[in-house]
């Protein structure tokens, strides 16, 4: 690939679902003129509950679709397959990938003032401890508290986030995570950042909120002016974004249009299985 091709080329986004469209929505927001390929795995969500042999299977076929989109880097916007499959993926493929647990973990360890951080995200994601591994493995004086909110998902995409229960269940989940003397906490999934506002009124104004979707993006346009790949928008007009997913598209639409700063137009659907 020329190093213009490759400038223009587009970045890989992928999760479970919807919510790694908080991820593509950092990076349309502070790399606005990098063209990104968007795929939510709708028809096999949520991966929070499967294994990870399955999660990795789910991780490499994405990826080999991706590359058919001549993506020139890759993001795991999803916490649970960034835990699980990041390592097995990380050699096979020849384009860079990253996942958000390293940034957001990053991000936390550089905000906490009493070393207390605490981690909310899907019972894989907890279960897998990674949060906790790779918090320590830069800071090893760093005591975290991780605590899975697996009710958090499905009222974001039910469209529940402004409702009373969501309160109630917020409430429910992090009344012990308020009490235990954090002082950071990170979103460990990628549909927590549509609560942040909802999850910082609970927990006061004490507390540093950390987004890894936030500091995704900003490791990715070092990672591209490292690799002199990003695009500097001298080339075209606008930055394209397109959407694919593996079921139910209409509804993937819907929601993308709550989450994305711009209209999305189309949604096409993959038989993922073939890759």
């Amino acid at each position: 690939m020329s190093t213009d091709s490759r400038k223009r080329a587009p970045i890989g986004v992928f999760d479970s679902g919807v919510g790694g469209l908080t991820v593509a929505r950092e990076i349309a927001r502070q790399l606005p003129n990098e063209n990104i390929v968007y795929f939510g795995d709708t028809a096999r969500v949520p991966y929070g509950s499967k294994s990870q042999n399955t999660i990795i299977r789910f991780s490499e076929q994405i990826i080999r679709f991706l590359k058919t989109k001549e993506v020139k880097a890759i993001v795991i916007a999803c916490n649970t397959a960034s835990a699980l499959a990041l390592d097995a993926v990380h050699n096979e493929f020849d384009v860079p990938v990253m996942g958000v647990v390293i940034p957001g973990a990053r991000a936390a360890v550089e905000a906490t003032q009493n070393r207390r951080v605490g981690v909310i995200g899907t019972d894989a994601t907890v279960q897998s401890g990674m949060y906790t591994k790779v918090i320590q493995s830069m800071a090893p004086d760093v005591t975290v508290v991780e605590k899975a909110c697996p009710l958090f998902v499905p009222l974001v995409e039910e469209g529940f986030k402004d409702h009373v229960v969501t309160r109630e269940v917020i409430e429910y989940y992090l009344e012990s995570m308020r009490d235990s003397g954090i002082d950071a906490l990170i979103l460990g999934c990628t549909h927590y950042p549509l609560l942040r506002s909802k999850i910082r009124e609970y927990m006061g104004e004490k507390i540093q909120i950390v987004n890894p979707a936030y500091e995704t993006a900003m490791d990715l346009k070092k990672l591209l002016y490292e690799e002199k790949m990003e695009n500097d928008g001298s080339t075209r007009e606008h930055s394209r974004y397109s959407f694919y997913v593996s079921d139910a598209a209409e509804k993937f639409r819907r929601f993308a249009n709550t989450v994305m700063p711009f209209d999305v137009p189309t949604t096409n659907v993959v038989n993922i299985e073939e890759y």
